[in-house]
């Protein structure tokens, strides 16, 4: 595949912050709905945050307030600013994208990436 490319996962201490980069090809263009998902080990998969062509976001209910999605249409560059991290957000992060902006906003997604690792020790 390689159409969507996550970057920026680490190992943080609780409360800091990292931003995580998506890197989308041509196939993914601007007119996507785009986002992140994640998943930690043994759990089911947990929308975060989609941002549609029109720049509205969603957020899951646990992120509010803490994480910040946006793009940069031109560098087709998608981004998620977590702030305040927790134990609890310790997951795999995939980037992800879908034409249909009512399931994106639902973190239904066609396409997503490989993933990068975030874990926040205590």
């Amino acid at each position: 595949q390689g159409q969507l490319m996550e970057s920026g996962g680490d190992s943080v201490q609780t409360g800091e912050s990292l931003r995580l980069s998506c890197a989308a090809s041509a196939y993914i263009s601007s007119g996507y709905c785009m986002g992140w998902f994640r998943q930690a080990p043994g759990q089911e998969r947990e929308g975060v945050a989609a941002i549609a062509t029109d720049g509205s976001t969603t957020y899951a209910d646990s992120v509010k307030g803490r994480f910040t999605i946006s793009r940069d249409n031109p560098k087709k560059t998608l981004y998620l600013q977590m702030n305040s991290l927790k134990p609890e957000d310790t997951a795999m992060y995939y980037c992800a994208a879908d034409w249909n902006v009512r399931l994106c906003r639902q973190f239904r997604f066609g396409y997503w990436g490989q993933g990068t690792q975030v874990t926040v020790t205590v």
